[in-house]
């Protein structure tokens, strides 16, 4: 296990709860981001042994094949695994394993394993925004005790994080296109290994942290709105639910719900944290969604350090199935989901003093480059691992950009898993950004006709 590199040495593993506050990298620091790191933060060399190559920045482009509107189902040439994990061979590979890893390969020897590919380094962004990271780094603060920040917009906001809660922020803020329509599938992994549409929907997300012509004086703080309408099953059909996600802690969540049954629309303030996702009938917690959804204030932060670890990357191609193929009956379909060595960056998350949630630990796993969560496993109160998330990302070539929106969440003691937002057979645009008022509980109350 080789933790943080040399490039890193100044950066010590540090223990930093929630409510510390950070000040802004130094000029001197900043400028490793045009030398021997990407514009994003990660480093830019290979590993020792060539596993991992050099970042160079290319971006990808779409071969010929299907595809789910704007996401390829080829990025790159056919290539075969260069080894597979299974149940069998698992020891050898410990140190490149997660624990939800670990646990999925002893818990179905049988069906599931890990194909391993050849490492591609696909991340890449749009200019202006590798632009505005390097702004960032000198100019973007946390304030309120980690749980919010100043001064940054349009990029990663720490490209150069020293503490827990930076790299979380990182995430939160991380590339996406100014505006994406889509639709997607929640399916239900049963233990009898069945699987159960939970709901169909259709959804417009927007990020007014990455519009093209905002400044930090300008945005209003809000990173993130949504809102959808559920499209099966037939008694759910035409329910909707807006979310508004900002920095302010003292409001962080705005959210309405419109139910057919009342034929009206209500704030719905427990759309957040442990509260089980009745979009997903209750088969995961809201903030698992896309690996971490909403707030930061129920956990203290700890960076644990950096290290190589075999994680999902690339994943156009588990796309051009449908999801009966791209599902077997405990977990995805091994055939279709590809891993590759990458760095990842490793978050200890703890329930903060005088905060609650169901899961008191969690362990993240980021990926370097893009700053997406790869994988992320559960505790409960003993310690043991209770549930474990698989995300995997894919590249958009219209951004240019990799991003995620599918987490595969596994309850390990209940032997069911929870797969979020599939988009096998689904749709997914990059669009021009919407009027801010379309994310309202008023215009879906003007819009309801159930």
């Amino acid at each position: 296990m080789k933790m943080m590199n040399a490039v890193w040495a100044s950066l010590a593993t540090v223990t930093v709860m929630a409510n510390s506050a950070m000040a802004a990298t130094t000029a001197e620091e900043a400028a490793k981001l045009k030398t021997v790191l990407t514009p994003l933060g990660a480093e830019r060399a290979g590993n020792a042994d060539g596993s991992i190559p050099a970042w160079e920045g290319k971006p990808l482009t779409a071969l010929a094949g299907p595809s789910v509107g704007d996401i390829p189902s080829k990025v790159l040439p056919d290539e075969k695994p260069l080894f597979q994990i299974t149940a069998a061979n698992a020891a050898q590979y410990d140190a490149l394993l997660s624990d939800g890893s670990k646990a999925l390969l002893a818990k179905f020897p049988e069906t599931f394993r890990i194909d391993v590919y050849p490492t591609h380094r696909t991340a890449v962004a749009p200019q202006r925004v590798y632009d505005a990271a390097f702004a960032n780094a000198t100019r973007c603060e946390t304030t309120d005790g980690g749980l919010s920040l100043k001064g940054c917009i349009g990029g990663v906001p720490f490209p150069i994080p020293s503490v827990g809660v930076e790299v979380m922020w990182n995430f939160l803020l991380r590339l996406e296109a100014p505006s994406i329509d889509y639709s997607f599938k929640n399916i239900v992994g049963n233990a009898d290994g069945s699987h159960t549409l939970a709901t169909r929907n259709q959804i417009s997300f927007q990020y007014p942290y990455y519009y093209v012509d905002a400044t930090p004086e300008s945005w209003s703080g809000e990173y993130a709105m949504f809102r959808f309408n559920t499209l099966e099953p037939p008694f759910k059909a035409g329910e909707s639910l807006v979310i508004r996600d900002g920095i302010d802690p003292g409001e962080p969540r705005k959210a309405w719900q419109y139910l057919v049954g009342q034929r009206r629309v209500r704030r719905a303030p427990t759309v957040a944290y442990d509260t089980p996702d009745f979009v997903a009938s209750g088969a995961n917690y809201f903030d698992e969604v896309q690996g971490l959804f909403g707030a930061l204030d129920r956990y203290s932060w700890k960076l644990i350090g950096k290290k190589e670890m075999l994680i999902p990357y690339n994943d156009n191609s588990l796309l051009a199935v449908p999801d009966t193929e791209a599902l077997a009956a405990h977990h995805l379909n091994p055939d279709h989901v590809r891993w590759e060595k990458h760095r990842v960056w490793v978050v200890e998350a703890t329930v903060a003093d005088g905060k609650r949630h169901a899961v008191p630990k969690r362990t993240y796993y980021l990926d370097e480059d893009t700053w997406l969560i790869a994988l992320v496993d559960g505790y409960d109160a003993e310690g043991k691992l209770w549930r474990t998330t698989q995300m995997t990302p894919y590249v958009v070539p219209a951004i240019p950009g990799t991003i995620i929106k599918t987490a595969t969440v596994f309850n390990l003691q209940a032997n069911t898993m929870s797969v979020i937002q599939a988009l096998n057979g689904e749709t997914f645009k990059v669009v021009e950004p919407k009027p801010e008022t379309y994310f309202t509980g008023d215009a879906v109350a003007a819009e309801g006709v159930r």
